[in-house]
């Protein structure tokens, strides 16, 4: 299955992922259950993903490293300032944050499931090979951060 390793871009990722629960939010009944206020949330919710996912991007750009997730072995410098304090993959907190709302937004719980498969494909095929290249790259110092903060929070 390495065949799927850092191939799609993770950006790309959620937008297939919003395609598919909007899919889903159309074709399953939706329970009342999220409320009337979900709009303001899942605004709220959007936002809050953007500034984490952007926040990661700055501290790249700042670092003078790169933020094409495609090619990690082109990564210059360990990050792990900022919000990479937090946590190690802010981008893609971001976009789960992003997908999240989303869903909410949608009002579908069953939407929502498909949040965890964007988790477990992102672990899988995006941040187990970064990290792969990370530790075999910087060595004593990426094994030191990955003790110290969490993969996603």
């Amino acid at each position: 299955m390495t065949s799927l390793e850092l191939k799609v871009p993770p950006i790309a990722l959620v937008f297939i992922f919003m395609f598919s629960m909007w899919l889903v939010s159309a074709q399953l009944p939706k329970p009342d259950i999220l409320g009337s206020g979900s709009t303001i949330a899942a605004a709220f919710i959007v936002i809050f993903g953007a500034a984490v996912s952007i926040s990661g991007v700055l501290a790249f750009r700042q670092a003078q490293t790169t933020v094409n997730p495609l090619a990690p072995q082109e990564a210059s410098t360990l990050v792990k300032s900022g919000v990479y304090r937090i946590t190690r993959n802010p981008m893609y907190v971001g976009f789960l944050l992003f997908l999240l709302g989303f869903g909410i937004y949608l009002q579908s719980v069953y939407s929502l499931v498909l949040c965890l498969g964007f988790v477990v494909y992102m672990n899988r095929f995006q941040i187990e090979p970064e990290e792969r290249f990370l530790e075999a790259h910087f060595r004593s110092e990426f094994v030191l951060y990955k003790d110290k903060v969490r993969r996603w929070i």
